[in-house]
């Protein structure tokens, strides 16, 4: 009895041991996403009041101050126009956020129509439909962009315009596929069988339980779009020249990397940890929408 005894207590300590190294696995990621939450709404913080809370005018130059180290007073120096650096960072959340955040919203909201519809309709609807994919698929977006900024200009409202149009078959094909793949479960067959109507099974029926992969492809489309804004303002075919923006300001400041790298490394750095915190955000609105199950 005493052997007995002696080895459920072992268990029961090496089992104690494992739900503890579990919580601590879980309490790790927990952090990092309650930190990815922060960070973003600091970020929609700074996009919403814009210059407002810049320490100074993110336009001001002085000429006199270039490429000055970090101080009191600039906290993250200035670049070669004496400009703040922390001023133009703030100023420019706007157009790194608000761009990516209309780029993902328009492409979930058409895409997820047109990928409902090529679903459930099949026939010549989904033909139609996927042949547009198609032919978005072929034809060169950069080629695209060069173009349209050679005619307007470095433009930054026609270029995500132009983005949302290239990035909704990404989200199109996504919840096609995942639409058909609930198409022959039982309650799609159980709500037809009593008469409820395409668009109630649609809307109410097949997209909630099509939701947990649409809300995380958004979160991703979101994250890239980031990335490409902020390329296409690097290449001059985004912002305007002066105006603040994290990719422009990454050209402006790309040659004092060895002389003030604040000025160039920090509009990096917070591109990387922007679509960094969106796509674990979305990562963990993917699991938690999952959890609830088929619906």
């Amino acid at each position: 009895m005493s052997g007995v005894s002696a080895s459920t207590t072992m268990s029961e300590a090496v089992s104690t041991r494992g739900t503890g190294r579990r919580r601590r696995r879980r309490a790790a990621p927990q952090f990092i996403i309650v930190c990815c939450f922060v960070f973003i709404a600091v970020v929609v913080l700074f996009a919403v009041t814009g210059s407002l809370l810049a320490p100074q005018d993110p336009s001001v130059q002085n000429l006199s101050n270039i490429t000055a180290a970090p101080s009191a007073e600039h906290l993250l120096g200035t670049d070669a126009l004496g400009r703040d650096t922390l001023s133009r960072l703030i100023a420019g959340t706007g157009s790194a956020f608000v761009g990516p955040l209309v780029i993902a919203l328009g492409s979930f909201l058409i895409g997820n129509l047109l990928g409902l519809l090529a679903g459930y309709r099949g026939g010549r609807v989904d033909s139609l439909i996927m042949r547009w994919i198609d032919l978005m698929w072929a034809i060169p977006s950069l080629l695209i962009l060069v173009v349209v900024a050679g005619v307007v200009g470095a433009s930054y409202w026609p270029t995500v315009l132009i983005l949302v149009v290239l990035t909704v078959p990404l989200d199109a094909r996504v919840v096609r596929g995942a639409t058909l793949e609930q198409m022959p479960r039982p309650y799609v067959e159980a709500a037809k069988t009593v008469g409820v109507s395409d668009r109630r099974i649609m809307w109410l029926h097949i997209w909630p339980n099509v939701a947990p992969i649409s809300v995380a492809n958004t979160f991703l489309v979101f994250a890239g779009s980031v990335g490409i804004l902020a390329s296409l303002s690097f290449l001059g075919l985004g912002v305007p020249p002066g105006k603040p923006d994290w990719g422009l300001m990454l050209a402006e400041n790309q040659p004092l990397l060895f002389v003030q790298p604040l000025a160039c490394l920090a509009p990096a750095v917070l591109i990387i940890l922007t679509a960094t915190s969106m796509t674990v955000i979305g990562d963990w609105a993917y699991e938690r929408l999952s959890e609830e199950g088929p619906r």
